[in-house]
């Protein structure tokens, strides 16, 4: 018996007979569809958004962290509480490509951050699930579909941070690779730069609110929070409404018909968003309206995990800056060797997070247990201790 019955079998299939209603007027359904085109901007948009709100907020508190690792227990901690106070692993290696650079960080200390920022990475789809929250029945289902992205990438770590600790293997990698494609690629190539075709409608409005608000950040970021909640609201009732006229085919019948499809729309989505963020934080709604499992979008956030290392791998190929090239080499190959374990034993991940949701079917106050403790308590405890 599954532990979350509803996880486990798509609504679409429970509620087949209900398919073959009256169907409705081509032009409601257009309608429809650009409501849903134009709330999934929004959302998009307060995803953005609130990531520049906290980077305003933490930027520098956070640059002074990852600046402060000492050692690479305590760089693991800083990469999970500096990437969760300003929502982005992008702007945490950039940081770590300066400071390796000047030689003010070794490569030995950056590897670890890098691999914290991939835990501090998943929590904005985890905030995004805590939308659901007064909805008793959709909460424990979008939860589980945030978190199996937190869940993949904290089983990486355990496993794959003590062998980095013992024998070096992302560092010795990144370090190579990067002396071959740096010394055999003509280094420093043309300076490649890629503008995300996304980023280029969302970034102008994002700017603007933010200048709007003079750079009042905690506006900025309740703006991006009401945004939010009623993206969310409008965007689940018009896919629920999109269900009757079976927009189910599109996702089962092609998206999701398999993991490798799955997995390969994770990956080009987010290499041409830019963000992990939105890409996954996107079927938080999808799972918690019953349209996808948790085991349907499992490959699509390892794909995505992939993804968001593939802009950064491109541009510092380009540049050809060993230090870039290192960092970015680590980030790549922790996200596929955690693949290489973790999709043969997807169980670990899929049940850790279904029995995070069978906890929180009972009580939903210990999903904001789980983000204070996991990104925030337990990162500053072991910094305060061991720095």
């Amino acid at each position: 018996m599954p532990i979350i019955p509803e996880i486990d079998e798509p609504r679409v299939n429970r509620e087949a007979g209900r398919t073959k209603s009256r169907p409705a007027s081509p032009f409601l359904s257009v309608l429809k569809v650009l409501g849903v085109l134009a709330f999934l901007y929004l959302f998009m948009l307060s995803i953005k958004l609130m990531g520049d709100s906290f980077k305003g907020f933490g930027g520098e508190f956070a640059g002074g962290l990852v600046a402060g690792a000492s050692s690479p227990i305590v760089g693991l901690f800083v990469g999970i509480l500096a990437t969760s106070i300003i929502q982005s692993s992008s702007c945490v290696t950039s940081m770590l490509v300066a400071l390796v650079a000047t030689g003010s960080m070794s490569i030995g200390v950056a590897v670890p951050i890098v691999l914290g920022a991939n835990i501090g990475t998943t929590i904005t789809n985890t905030i995004v699930s805590l939308t659901h929250i007064t909805r008793r029945d959709e909460f424990p289902r979008a939860l589980a579909g945030a978190t199996v992205h937190d869940m993949f990438n904290i089983c990486s770590v355990l496993v794959l941070m003590p062998i980095e600790c013992l024998f070096h293997p992302l560092e010795k990698l990144g370090c190579w690779l990067a002396g071959v494609s740096a010394s055999g690629g003509g280094g420093g190539g043309g300076g490649f730069a890629f503008m995300s075709p996304v980023n280029a409608v969302l970034d102008p409005v994002k700017d603007y609110v933010i200048n709007l608000t003079g750079e009042t950040f905690w506006l900025s970021l309740v703006i991006s929070l009401v945004l939010l909640f009623v993206s969310l609201m409008y965007l689940v009732k018009l896919m629920r409404s999109l269900l009757i006229e079976r927009f189910e085919r599109v996702l089962h019948g092609y998206l999701f018909k398999t993991p490798l499809r799955a997995f390969i729309l994770g990956l080009l989505f987010t290499a041409i968003v830019q963000s992990s963020s939105v890409t996954t934080s996107l079927i938080v709604p999808l799972v918690g309206a019953a349209l996808l499992t948790v085991e349907q979008v499992y490959p699509y956030t390892l794909g995505a995990n992939v993804g968001t290392t593939v802009t950064a791998l491109l541009a510092a190929l380009a540049a050809g800056e060993t230090t870039g090239l290192a960092v970015a080499f680590v980030h790549m190959f922790f996200n596929i060797f955690g693949i290489a374990v973790f999709y043969p034993l997807r169980v670990v991940p899929l049940t850790l997070a279904k029995k995070l949701a069978d906890l929180v079917r009972k009580n939903r106050a210990l999903a904001i247990v789980f983000i204070a403790v996991i990104f925030f308590l337990i990162p500053a405890l072991v910094i305060f201790v061991f720095n």
